[in-house]
């Protein structure tokens, strides 16, 4: 077997990789595309870290690529999608780095406090200004938004700092952040009520733009923001405008929507910005122990044929992966309508399986769901490995049972999610050889395929609702590509899944809300 690496990496992962005996290892950094796309037919396996973008055209170049490991724990510069049609295992480790990048976000707080960088430039350039008037964080109130595994240490760490630590994430439970000392809030408070703000969340369609010009209107004056997650979480035109106006006081960014940053960046102007370009996985530890757990990973892949910490498979069997990939298909579908279903903190994930799915391994059924539930809230570092790992340290209960007992369906996939508000079931099935379909939501049959743009509404079943829907859709330019229907009597309640060729927008969702005998609407997006 032999393994290219392809960019900078500590040799403690080289060393694991040279003793393994048959693995062959080549180290060629700062290739271009052409070069890589003529060097990987070579190889049985590739290792990178950021700089190497691992595009479909490289890929398909790849005649003998088995794996791809990322040494970190973003993979946007795989093309996962093209690695999973040709049947590569796409890995990451997403352990690696989780300290170094919430100390980076700590740093970057206090040297926005202390206007650091500002007033090391100016003694360097010769001068002795004592101007540089700060800060204390003690006392001073630091809204997490994303209280996922960097965001906790980030909240430990300035609970140590004496700060005041209140959160916002839609996917944690109080008694997840009691247990951490944090108050969990709503969107809107952390913002009215923060002193500074740490961001901390994936970037996804649900976060890009997540602070604009209406959020900043929300703030406190003289708030402070750190962004250490993604760019594109901040609306970068909107922070220069809230700088300017005064209603932020500084902001610490190792992040940009673009990057590297363009120099004509406006932001980069402003004294009450300080940056870093993308180092918060930057550090001597994170990087051995990201290489180390690449290179174990790699390992353990050809000599034991164990999948760890994949993006892409999971960690069973080829024959049992033949026999439930449609399930697993469905059971990731079902986890995330859930997810942009549901509201309030999560508490219990029950899943049920009944009919001939019994007599299969439905254990990655399971984690198919809770991946699916959990990509939304978490991203990118979730898999099949860590799913259940993440939904513990969350404080959500996942509940498995099985039934023989047939329904209506051969096999029936049962998911209930409770939170601190409601409670909500979804169920699905397979139709045919491999179509899932997804039948029943809460108490309302339906017959719907789980794809693409999807509006699900409820409304008060009276006359006139579902051709006022349409024809505001079609004025909108949107498309319908197929409806389902269910209702619980005649003149009850009933809900709709109405398939649309491209995403509603938020000022026609907002329509749609607004109208009469309707008790929700939602947008969700598979």
């Amino acid at each position: 077997m032999k393994v290219l690496v392809s960019d900078r990496l500590s040799e403690q992962g080289i060393e694991i990789l040279k003793k393994a005996g048959d693995i062959g290892v080549e180290v060629k950094t700062g290739l271009t595309a052409e070069q890589l796309i003529a060097e990987i037919p070579k190889y049985d396996g590739l290792i990178i870290r950021s700089a190497t973008k691992v595009t479909a055209n490289i890929i398909e170049a790849a005649k003998n690529l088995k794996v791809i490991g990322r040494a970190g724990i973003g993979v946007d510069n795989v093309d996962v999608d093209a690695a999973s049609r040709k049947g590569i295992v796409v890995m990451n480790t997403p352990e690696g780095n989780i300290i170094t990048t919430a100390e980076h976000a700590i740093a970057m707080m206090l040297s926005l406090a202390r206007k650091i960088p500002q007033a090391n430039a100016s003694v360097k350039g010769k001068k002795w200004e004592r101007g540089f008037m700060g800060i204390e964080v003690y006392n001073k109130t630091l809204g997490i938004i994303g209280l996922g595994r960097i965001g906790s240490i980030v909240a430990s760490r300035a609970k140590g700092l004496s700060m005041n630590v209140i959160a916002s994430d839609p996917f944690i439970s109080k008694e997840r952040a009691s247990n951490l000392g944090v108050e969990v809030v709503e969107l809107s408070e952390l913002f009215r009520r923060s002193d500074f703000i740490s961001i901390h969340t994936p970037k996804t369609s649900e976060t890009t733009y997540l602070i604009g010009e209406k959020e900043f209107a929300m703030m406190k004056k003289g708030v402070r923001i750190i962004n250490c997650a993604r760019g594109g979480i901040i609306n970068e035109k909107a922070l220069y405008k809230a700088i300017k106006d005064k209603i932020v006081a500084g902001a610490a960014l190792d992040v940009f929507e673009k990057e590297p940053v363009s120099p004509d960046n406006p932001l980069l102007e402003l004294d009450e910005v300080i940056c870093t370009p993308h180092l918060g996985a930057s550090t001597d530890e994170a990087q051995e122990n990201v290489a180390i757990d690449v290179a174990e990973q790699i390992v353990d892949f050809f000599k034991k044929g164990q999948i760890r910490n994949a993006v892409n498979v999971p960690s069973i069997s080829a024959e049992l992966l033949s026999k439930i990939q449609p399930y697993l298909t469905l059971g990731e579908k079902l986890g995330s309508f859930h997810a942009q279903l549901i509201e309030g903190g999560v508490k219990e994930i029950m899943v049920k399986y009944s009919g001939d799915i019994v007599n299969l391994s439905v254990k990655p059924i399971t984690i198919s769901i809770i991946k699916g539930f959990l990509q939304i809230f978490v991203g990118e570092g979730v898999n099949m490995v860590n799913a259940p790992f993440i939904a513990k340290e969350r404080g959500i209960e996942v509940v498995e049972t099985t039934t023989s007992e047939l329904h209506d369906f051969a096999s029936l996939v049962s998911v209930t999610v409770k939170t601190e508000k409601e409670e909500r079931l979804i169920e699905g099935t397979i139709f045919g050889k491999n179509d899932p379909r997804i039948v029943r939501i809460d108490e309302y049959w339906v017959e719907a395929s789980p794809s693409g743009n999807m509006l699900l509404f409820s409304n008060i079943d009276t006359p006139g609702v579902i051709g006022k829907i349409g024809t505001m859709l079609g004025s909108d330019n949107i498309n319908i590509a197929g409806m389902q229907l269910g209702r619980n009597k005649p003149r009850g309640n009933a809900v709709s899944i109405v398939n649309v060729d491209s995403p509603i927008p938020d000022e026609t969702l907002s329509k749609i809300r607004a109208m009469s005998n309707i008790i929700y609407a939602k947008m969700i997006r598979l």
